[in-house]
């Protein structure tokens, strides 16, 4: 099931979209002033309208200043400013920071063909940005040797890194000539093999900033090897250029940014990640001289000696032991061979004989048990204890026994 969202997280998200399109951060819109009202507070609300549609607008009391005259109802202007969307109301318009009179936006429509053309060629495609070195060290500038671009590109840059190589390439920024003369100055520290260049100058109205929207200063751009921060105008400030280059800066002090690395963190890294790596060799050294000494033992554990003296010990105690066992089982067969002499000799027929019994036998030797079979005058033989003696059966008798 699709996400559902809220009416503010919507109006947010376009308000966002709007916010990213450098578009849309500066733009120049021609129309005619139609319910024009100006507020107790200051502020001026109207909307511009033509042919085809309608665009609400404002402008607030503290942007007055760009105001030379009083609006008024079916006057045409060019209202500059930036398109923006009312979250609370979902709608957007457009803010005016400057209103002139019909005639100056004529520019201004150059500069929307221009840019559809180059974007159609596709200048102004991702794939052809180069990345920004992350740690520059030579670093050019093409901007006026006297204004104000230079001397805060290079306070920035000496805040931050006071190692790196700026090399200022001094270029005419505006009027007749400007832009070949930006175009020399970027061609010029291209050849240098430098880090990354920066381009730029300060704010202005569009025709001051107009060198930055010709054709040869983007081709110059887009052609150029080294990577290109563009620094043109104001953060609401767009150019060409600024489509074209590889990476764009809303101030110079921030192209300075960009492109100078801070050394001061960059030392206080170095330090934590070097402080890291002791550490981390101390675990490792510590480990491995763990392991060595398990090793160690382990060899001299498995040392031949250590196994023979080992199994010595082994066999010893293997004939100590079987001798207990064979100690064991010889006593014990004696005492079973005494008690069955004993009861042997409990047995014995001449212990009995010599108890005053005799053993009788017939004249094969064949034992007597019973006066049956007997017969008178049969020879018997009587063995006794220390003798033997012959008989002749006179008379037999069977006796009664009880039960």
């Amino acid at each position: 099931m699709a996400s559902i969202y809220s009416v503010a997280q919507v109006n947010a998200y376009i308000k966002n979209m709007f916010v990213q399109d450098f578009l849309l951060s500066r733009i120049s819109v021609r129309g005619e002033v139609s319910n024009c009202k100006y507020h107790t507070s200051g502020h001026i609300f109207f909307t511009l309208k033509d042919k085809s549609g309608t665009l609400s607008a404002v402008m607030y009391a503290s942007h007055r200043k760009g105001l030379a005259f009083h609006l008024q109802e079916g006057q045409q202007v060019v209202v500059t400013g930036t398109v923006d969307v009312y979250a609370k109301e979902g709608k957007y318009q457009l803010y005016a920071r400057e209103i002139k009179r019909e005639g100056a936006g004529d520019l201004y429509e150059c500069f929307l063909r221009l840019k559809d053309e180059l974007e159609d060629r596709g200048l102004f495609s991702g794939r052809y940005k180069q990345p920004i070195p992350k740690y520059a060290r030579t670093v050019g500038i093409v901007t006026s040797e006297t204004g104000s671009v230079r001397h805060d590109i290079e306070t920035t840059a000496a805040r931050r890194n006071p190692y790196v190589q700026l090399i200022l390439c001094p270029a005419q920024v505006q009027g007749e000539g400007a832009a070949e003369s930006i175009v020399r100055g970027i061609q010029r520290l291209d050849r240098m093999g430098l880090d990354v260049i920066i381009v730029g100058r300060g704010g202005g109205s569009i025709e001051d900033l107009w060198a930055f929207n010709e054709e040869i200063v983007a081709q110059a751009i887009f052609d150029c090897r080294t990577p290109v921060i563009s620094a043109v105008g104001h953060e609401t400030d767009v150019t060409i250029s600024d489509y074209v280059a590889d990476m764009r800066a809303a101030t110079p002090t921030a192209a300075a940014e960009l492109a100078v690395f801070d050394y001061t963190q960059f030392s206080e890294q170095m330090q934590v990640l070097r402080q890291a790596l002791v550490r981390g060799m101390g675990r490792s050294l510590e480990r491995k001289r763990y392991q060595v000494e398990q090793a160690g033992m382990r060899l001299r554990m498995h040392h031949p000696e250590r196994q023979l003296n080992e199994k010595r010990q082994r066999l010893i105690d293997m004939e100590d032991e079987l001798r207990q066992i064979m100690d064991r089982r010889l006593t014990d067969r004696r005492h079973r061979l005494a008690l069955l002499g004993s009861r042997l000799d409990g047995l014995s027929p001449l212990k009995r004989l010599r108890g005053g019994f005799g053993y009788v036998t017939d004249s094969a030797g064949r034992a007597v048990e019973s006066v049956e079979g007997l017969t008178e005058g049969q020879i018997l033989g009587i063995r006794l204890a220390d003798g033997q003696v012959e008989t002749c059966v006179r008379k037999t008798e069977r006796l009664k026994t009880e039960g």
